[in-house]
């Protein structure tokens, strides 16, 4: 690569911030991640650091052009989604690179009772028939779909503090992983949690629930993650995504 390169990394994942933090040490690049804003106290990665939305597809597309990016890594969480689709819009009008870098996702096995869904609407539509007392563990932002619920009780557990509208009976628990499978098994012991709901976030640092669920006999609702935009390319780790980089940049 000659000269200093600007790649713009759509961070706040564990893999964003591998990442950065592989790519800034390379002398050939200029790093920038840029993260929702939606933690209050996200752990920041290495290089420079831009915190905010960017206003749509639009938005983003002159960003990148006023900051002469040229690469774009979309490292979101896989539930993300409109960033995704605005990524791959706004890299198409300005004809940036895009790349996707998503962990893989989850896979059942041997003894796990899992019931996938498409929506977190349709995790609430099912589950007065799967359990009574709720490990719901969807994040803050949606529990609005499990609002009308009034007679399951839930212990949601979220980074920060969740906001109404919410579940009436509810207890909620603030805690950031990696979890283990021993604390797991003692919180749906502790809690008598007889149905756990979750998002396929894929990774092993809040994986331990679905080990603990499986060896408690205990049914999980997964909610499928949505896909990537057709015709973006992806990297399942950080450095297959460094990799991907330095081979689009030349």
């Amino acid at each position: 690569m000659s000269g200093t390169r600007h790649v713009l990394v759509l961070g706040g994942t564990t893999e964003a911030r591998r990442l950065a933090e592989e790519l800034a040490g390379d002398p050939a690049l200029r790093v920038t991640s840029s993260l929702a804003g939606r933690v209050a106290e996200p752990r920041r990665p290495a290089g420079e650091v831009r915190i905010g939305g960017f206003g749509g597809p639009a938005g983003l597309a002159r960003w990148l052009r006023e900051h002469r990016v040229d690469a774009l890594i979309d490292a979101t969480h896989p539930f993300a989604g409109t960033i995704s689709f605005n990524a791959a819009e706004a890299a198409a009008a300005v004809h940036v690179p895009l790349l996707a870098l998503r962990r893989p996702g989850w896979v059942a096995g041997p003894g796990d009772r899992w019931h996938p869904v498409d929506s977190l609407a349709a995790a609430a539509e099912v589950l007065p028939g799967l359990g009574e007392r709720v490990f719901l563990t969807t994040g803050r932002m949606g529990l609005a779909a499990f609002a009308h619920l009034d007679r399951l009780w839930f212990l949601v557990r979220s980074v920060d503090a969740p906001e109404p509208p919410q579940p009436a009976r509810m207890e909620v628990l603030l805690d950031r992983g990696p979890f283990t499978v021993e604390g797991e098994a003692e919180l749906l012991r502790r809690h008598r949690i007889d149905v756990v709901v979750t998002k396929d976030s894929g990774g092993r640092a809040t994986a331990a629930k679905l080990t603990a669920a499986r060896d408690a006999g205990i049914p999980v609702v997964v909610v499928r993650r949505p896909p990537v935009p057709e015709g973006v390319p992806v990297a399942e780790d950080p450095a297959a995504a460094a990799t991907w980089l330095r081979s689009t940049l030349g």
